[in-house]
């Protein structure tokens, strides 16, 4: 079979090439057409254009970039036709995906979405866009199930969370070997992971970095983006002593003792690694007041959304400064603060189910 896989930005490349390796082993002759990133290109097939040429977040961002996302989604379109599909596979991404999975259903090539768009925190009116142009939907998180199917009467498949796929797929490398690849002392690991867009690093490692030389007893890595060159970073890092690990997320977080993470993705990923966190978001005054005013949602961080209860502190916005960096980091690396988040750590992590969402979700579309 033919696949037509669209992912926007790092997350969805990581999903995107374990779904492409599940679908190989049930079909060796699929032939594999992609937007992504190095890892679904590790796999096979053809890349048609990097996420990172894709990633453009917050309103005036997007509005400074508006002619060349319409000239990417043109492209697709045009590209799509030519390749003309089996199956077009969405992941996440929903500005650019609902567009194409619109234009895809009118031309009859069939629709699977993978990692639902946040409209249960958000934009909830896309959820007709979703009905009428989405062949089957596949979610992630337990509590999809319901906000769809009771509230908007629309059946998904639950498929579990990809996350614990790629935490499990993973090649694991021992404390020892990973201080001495990297050169790092013996002192205990406080990982930076601020984010992987360019925006959200200017605005939030800056005023993660701000701790340092309060914790002396500590050393501090910074999570490189793979979209991003050691010499981006260069400038925050200045002449300190603070470590920059490229592309090794997974590695860093399994050896970290606690971490400041961007909400997002990697909030999650920091919680299945059992490593206490402070989730850290800051952007632009006009893209937060505005998002203040759409988003329906009582928590930012997924740990959280998922748990429904704070487990881990949310430092956003104005909140997001050294003092309260101090005070939250103060309570995770010892003590109870410490014991508890990684009990409920573990609660997540059964709420969340065990491993095989991409094997679930290659059965589901070759079926």
């Amino acid at each position: 079979m033919k696949y037509y896989l669209i992912a926007g930005e790092a997350s969805g490349d990581l999903h995107a090439s374990n779904l492409m390796k599940a679908l190989l082993k049930k079909d060796p002759q699929a032939d594999f057409r992609f937007w992504g990133g190095d890892l679904m290109q590790s796999v096979g097939g053809t890349l048609v254009k990097h996420y990172k040429d894709l990633a453009f977040m917050g309103f005036l961002e997007v509005l400074k970039n508006i002619r060349s996302i319409f000239k990417n989604i043109d492209t697709c379109k045009k590209d799509l036709l030519d390749y003309h599909p089996d199956v077009l596979i969405l992941i996440d991404y929903p500005g650019f995906n609902l567009r194409i999975a619109e234009f895809a259903k009118k031309n009859g090539i069939k629709v699977h979405y993978y990692i639902s768009p946040k409209i249960w925190a958000w934009k909830e009116n896309r959820i007709h866009k979703i009905k009428r142009d989405v062949d089957q939907m596949h979610v992630i998180f337990p509590f999809e199930i319901d906000f769809y199917e009771k509230k908007h009467n629309f059946p998904v498949n639950y498929v579990g969370n990809p996350l614990l796929d790629a935490i499990d797929a993973r090649e694991p490398i021992s404390e020892e070997d990973f201080r001495k690849e990297h050169q790092l002392n013996d002192k205990p690991i406080i990982a930076l992971l601020p984010g992987s867009r360019t925006q959200e690093i200017t605005k939030i490692l800056t005023i993660m970095l701000s701790v340092v030389d309060v914790y002396k007893d500590y050393q501090f890595v910074i999570a490189g983006a793979p979209s991003k060159s050691a010499n981006f970073y260069k400038p925050f890092i200045g002449d300190s002593n603070v470590k920059l690990i490229n592309n090794k997320t997974y590695d860093l977080l399994s050896v970290a003792t606690a971490a400041l993470v961007t909400s997002g993705t990697a909030t999650l990923e920091t919680a299945l690694f059992k490593v206490p966190e402070v989730v850290c978001y800051k952007t632009s005054w006009l893209t937060y007041q505005v998002g203040m005013l759409l988003v329906k949602m009582e928590f930012f961080s997924l740990v959280n959304l998922v748990m429904d209860r704070e487990v881990v502190k949310e430092l956003l916005q104005d909140e997001l400064n050294k003092e309260n960096l101090i005070i939250e980091l103060d309570k995770i690396l010892s003590g109870e603060g410490r014991a508890k988040m990684l009990a409920d750590y573990q609660e997540l992590h059964e709420k969340l189910g065990g491993v095989g969402a991409s094997e679930k979700l290659a059965a589901a579309i070759l079926k």
